[in-house]
Formats: C-alpha cells, structure tokens, sequence
C-alpha cells in the first residue's frame, strides 16, 4: 500500500481511531439505553434528544470504522475488544434522568480527548482524509457536551 502516508503512521493512526471507535461504539450504547431507561418530569425532551444523539453515533460509527479500513488496517469491535480500548465507562445500574445527562455530557468530553490525541498523529502524517474526520467529530462532541452541560446548570 503506497498512499504518501508510511506503514508506521498508517498503524498509529488506525490504532488511536480504534480508541475513537471504541469510544464512540460504548457512548453509544449508552445513550441508546439512557433513550429506552429515561423518567421523570424531562421524559419527552430528553428521550428525543438522546435518540438525535444515538442516530448521529451510529452513522458516525461507520465513517470511522472505513478510515481505518482505508488506512489498510481492521476496525476492532466486539465487546471485549470496544472494551479494552474504550476510555468511557459502563454506566453503573440506573440513574436519574440528570445523572444520565452528565454522563453523556462526560462522554463526549472523554471522545473529543481522545481525538486530539490522534489529530496529531494524523497532522504529522499530513493525513488530510483522517484529519478532516477528527475535526468533524470533535466539532459535534464538543457541541453536545455544551448542550448537555447546558441542561445541568440552573
């Protein structure tokens, strides 16, 4: 494979989108089910906007999981593998509807992390295709955990 980029910057990147998919594959689990488990006086509000959020994460899912593929490597998945390289954690029984909100919003801060430590991998490499992904995606983290954030305060 001869696409200007070497075998080892190839590798870094595909790993550190691999953390970007595990992080992604897990925080959308997770508002999937916040959707499903959601109660109380903001049911409507944020049912809806969970599941905006979960929709937006799957269709991302797959534009991240085909750059890897693009850079010759395999996109990890499964639940052991998503597992071990996710930074995002479980959630733990069943919060409150402002309890699931700050996971989320937690979330996505944890994504956008995660991303700028491989834009640099991908700006090094003058990977434009890899770059541009990055800023996408931390553009749309960074604006749900402000929307979400926005909720928590009084």
């Amino acid at each position: 494979m001869d696409i200007g980029i070497s075998a080892d910057q190839r590798q870094s990147i595909a790993q550190g989108l691999g953390r970007v998919l595990a992080d992604t594959t897990v925080l959308y689990a997770k508002t999937h089910g916040f959707h499903w488990n959601v109660t109380g006086p903001m049911f409507n509000t944020l049912h809806l906007m969970f599941m905006e959020q979960y929709t937006e994460l799957w269709t991302a899912l797959d534009a991240i999981a085909e750059r890897i593929r693009a850079l010759g490597f395999p996109a990890p998945f499964g639940g052991t593998a998503i597992a071990s390289l996710s930074s995002i954690p479980e959630s733990q029984g069943h919060p409150s509807a402002l309890a699931m909100v700050r996971e989320l919003m937690e979330g996505h801060e944890a994504v956008a992390r995660t991303l700028r430590t491989v834009f640099s991998l991908a700006d090094q490499a003058s990977d434009q295709p890899s770059a541009d992904l990055l800023t996408q995606r931390l553009q749309i983290h960074e604006k749900t955990a402000w929307m979400l954030r926005s909720l928590l305060e009084e």
